[in-house]
């Protein structure tokens, strides 16, 4: 495994792990150091099936073709992100088969209150600002504003067709640097309501079909996109297992499975969606940890920083989980997760404050114990 945080939980499951430099969301990738690491983990494993691919590369597809040229990809190949994340040409495309998009300009654009500036190849919502000068700069793009709702058609593809899994709903969790920042996403359980209309669905699953075909993408992926009444528009393609992996992988065939299949070229078969609703959601450091505290993580929770890791303040700190009945108790669940996720923090290093200070040894002219914080 090789990634930027070594979290407990994935040192817990991988036989090997090595951590990159850099950090999440920055848009670019230690292209030394992935190639590297690969090679590493690869010697170590006496030779690799082949890499899967997560965030991050989006915007690189000239780094994936420098490991689908000493690895076997599994997953969509350079030429398919590049269209698919380049913003001008997937705009281009679905033009090209009427799918839907909002416009795209490098600017300058007359009203930019209208427009949103975006970063090319950019993932998680954080690269997303409001237009203030209506001009995009380098490796940014201008994109329409349009209201709606936020769902995902998450599916499998093997270059020639497409199975959809589920409909994902997603929500924000804005920052004030941050106002689109994603914060996660659901899926309902099998006898509720689909959160969009069936026709409206179909839809969308028969412009990802088109869209598979045009680029040959393969693997697991997923298509972003606004619901408003009757009308949708698709954002985006992301051609990559991403961050609703622990949503939808609910099936008996494990969902890493299915992806390895689909992306060699073998649609795999498609169990039933089970009965409960699941969702995740990221839980945000509400405050710069310096080092955090051993923690007693409850079974919900995934991406466990590990114990000394430092987290600053508004940055991913863990993602809690949960299933329910319906969406409805799902989200009750995850936000108070989330609190005690928070408040288990708060009680641990306080703990540990005063831990530290009963042993710590007494100092000429100074009553022992804790000193208030600066």
């Amino acid at each position: 495994m090789l990634d930027l945080f070594g979290d407990e939980d994935t040192l817990a499951l991988a036989a090997h792990h090595r951590t990159l430099p850099g950090r999440f969301g920055a848009g670019d990738r230690d292209r030394a150091g992935v190639l590297a690491g690969l090679e590493d983990l690869s010697a170590r494993a006496g030779g690799a099936l082949g890499v899967v691919l997560g965030s991050g590369f989006e915007g690189a597809p000239d780094l994936i073709a420098e490991i689908a040229a000493r690895h076997r990809l599994l997953g969509a190949g350079p030429e398919t992100v590049a269209v698919l994340k380049d913003p001008f040409r997937f705009a281009a495309l679905c033009e090209r088969l009427a799918i839907p998009h909002p416009a795209v300009s490098a600017g300058p654009v007359a009203e930019p209150g209208a427009w949103l500036l975006k970063r090319a190849g950019g993932c998680g919502g954080s690269h997303i600002r409001a237009s203030a000068a209506g001009a995009a700069p380098p490796g940014h793009y201008l994109q329409a504003r349009r209201t709606g709702r936020a769902v995902a058609l998450n599916f499998l593809a093997d270059g020639h067709t497409i199975e959809p899994l589920v409909f994902t709903e997603q929500w924000q969790a804005p920052s004030p640097l941050r106002p689109f920042r994603y914060a996660g996403a659901l899926a309902r359980g099998r006898n509720e309501a689909g959160p969009v209309p069936a026709a409206l669905a179909a839809a969308i699953a028969e412009a990802a079909l088109r869209l598979a075909r045009a680029t040959g993408l393969v693997g697991l992926a997923s298509a972003d996109c606004l619901v408003d009444g009757d009308a949708w528009w698709l954002l985006e393609i992301n051609p990559r297992p991403g961050a609703t992996l622990d949503v939808l992988d609910r099936r008996p065939t494990p969902l890493l499975i299915q992806h390895i299949e689909a992306a060699l070229g073998r649609m795999p078969a498609i169990e039933a969606a089970p009965t409960d609703a699941t969702g995740a959601e990221i839980c945000y450091a509400a405050r710069t940890c310096a080092a955090v505290p051993p923690l007693d993580w409850p079974d919900h929770v995934r991406d466990r920083p590990r114990a000394g890791s430092f987290v600053a303040r508004d940055a991913p700190f863990c993602t809690v989980t949960a299933s329910g009945p319906d969406a409805a108790a799902v989200k009750q669940d995850l936000r108070a997760r989330i609190e005690r996720v928070r408040a288990l923090l708060e009680e641990t290093e306080t703990d540990h404050e005063f831990q530290h200070d009963r042993t710590e040894p007494q100092r000429p002219g100074r009553a022992a114990g804790r000193e208030p914080r600066r």
